[in-house]
């Protein structure tokens, strides 16, 4: 049987890639998309989201819009370095038939956990407001939650600041809600994203699948591409993560990633470090492992099922 998923995206380009990756892959159902604020404003995230459904040929799944803002910051753009690499609107046209769905993204998330069978994977692959802000508002959801698969957080090093991951330091105080839920946790975070990248080479392969996932695919790693080679050049040029996507194929195929049961938490009031996600290694804390954190990943299985999924059509 599939795996029942819901996307959490603040829709730029690796959503995108991982909108298309669960809606097309055989082995999961998408229930439906979340969208928050984060790599743009969130009115942005939602058009972008309509606009892949639309594109691939799905344009009846589910997208309900969630929240515009950090739960307890103020919108903390003026760091933001998603601009070069996402742009506010992805190059697809508009959406002729996909359409946002009437009702506040958290308290879809609650009605359809709480009417679930305990069997619907959370997948928030952008800051975690709506996910924290549900929890909040309504703690019985969390009985009914299997596991949260978020793709955030840096150990080694972020890409916000020197210690932070965007998706946690935009929202920090969401981010210590959720990890700290009690539910199991998979995290994606930096550290095994940039060991998994996607060439320009990948690109013409992608592009060459001659379906309209493949091309879009082709259009935004290649945007990600020119903005990793000039902001955040990676261990080679001409690739770049798609962090997002990594996280979705971890759920497909967990052997794509390689995780280290171990505690952690996030920084919430360091001048210096604040985003940052606390990993305890050493286990010197003294608290108990929460969090499947992720420190490597399997570029060649990546890429390939990238490739084999994206080259399916609706």
């Amino acid at each position: 049987m599939p795996t029942k998923v819901i996307l959490d995206v603040d829709t730029g380009t690796d959503d995108a890639v991982a909108l298309m990756v669960a809606a097309l892959s055989p082995d999961l159902e998408l229930i439906g998309a979340t969208t928050v604020n984060g790599n743009t404003a969130v009115h942005n995230c939602t058009e972008n989201t309509l606009r892949v459904f639309d594109w691939i040929g799905l344009p009846l799944t589910p997208v309900h819009q969630g929240m515009s803002r950090p739960l307890a910051r103020p919108q903390m753009t003026q760091l933001n370095p998603a601009s070069r690499i996402h742009g506010d609107l992805l190059d697809l046209p508009p959406p002729t038939s996909a359409r946002l769905q009437p009702g506040h993204a958290v308290d879809w998330l609650i009605d359809t956990l709480l009417a679930s069978d305990g069997d619907v994977t959370l997948v928030p692959v952008g800051p975690l407001t709506n996910i924290a802000t549900a929890i909040q508002k309504e703690p019985a959801i969390l009985e009914k939650i299997p596991e949260i698969v978020i793709m955030g957080g840096a150990h080694d090093h972020g890409n916000s600041t020197a210690s932070a991951e965007f998706n946690i330091w935009l929202d920090p105080e969401a981010a210590r809600i959720v990890v700290n839920c009690g539910r199991p946790i998979r995290m994606i975070p930096l550290d095994a994203t940039h060991r998994a990248l996607v060439s320009l080479d990948d690109c013409r392969t992608l592009r060459a699948l001659g379906t309209p996932a493949g091309e879009a695919a082709a259009r935004f790693v290649e945007k990600r591409i020119d903005g990793y080679d000039a902001t955040q050049p990676m261990h080679r040029a001409g690739a770049a993560p798609v962090h997002d996507a990594l996280a979705v194929c971890s759920i497909i195929d967990p052997s794509v990633i390689r995780t280290h049961l171990i505690p952690v938490d996030v920084e919430t009031g360091g001048e210096l470090s604040v985003g940052r996600t606390v990993c305890d290694f050493r286990f010197r804390s003294g608290r108990p492992a929460n969090v499947h954190f992720a420190m490597d990943a399997d570029e060649p299985t990546f890429v390939a099922m990238l490739m084999e999924i994206l080259g399916r059509t609706a």
